[in-house]
């Protein structure tokens, strides 16, 4: 019994071990048209595959001048796929929800727990309508 005790427990701090701290900085600007686009919705995920749900790094809203800067990170044992999310209402009439874009960010800018490169996506125009453009209610 002590036996299997000893293994279980070996198996939990192997796998505990094998995960790694990563995250990933994430900035930019957004706008509706000319105009600064103020007080939207932006997160960064890690997506994952399958039954395990994405992991929210970090989430937070553009200012008066349509800034925004991320930075989250979370435990695991392969390497993660972060995206920027971002939710709007930017040229969008009076239809229900907001625009959910969705931004793939590269791998060469995760990081062990301290951002050593920012992923700036620069300034854009949310008046783009963007080809895999989703709608969403809750987010």
């Amino acid at each position: 019994m002590k036996l299997i005790a000893l293994c279980v427990l070996c198996a939990v701090v192997s796998t505990a071990l094998a995960m790694r701290k990563q995250g990933v900085g994430v900035k930019g600007k957004l706008r509706c048209g000319a105009e600064p686009l103020r007080n939207v919705k932006v997160k960064i995920f890690d997506e994952d595959s399958g039954v395990d749900p994405d992991d929210l790094l970090d989430e937070g809203f553009t200012d008066n001048q349509g800034n925004f800067q991320l930075d989250g990170s979370t435990r695991e044992m392969t390497t993660i796929d972060p995206v920027l999310k971002i939710y709007h209402d930017c040229d969008d009439g009076i239809k229900p929800c907001q625009r959910k874009i969705k931004f793939t960010v590269p791998d060469k800018y995760i990081h062990d727990g301290t951002v050593k490169k920012w992923f700036d996506i620069g300034e854009v125009n949310m008046e783009i309508e963007f080809q895999d453009e989703e709608r969403d209610c809750s987010h």
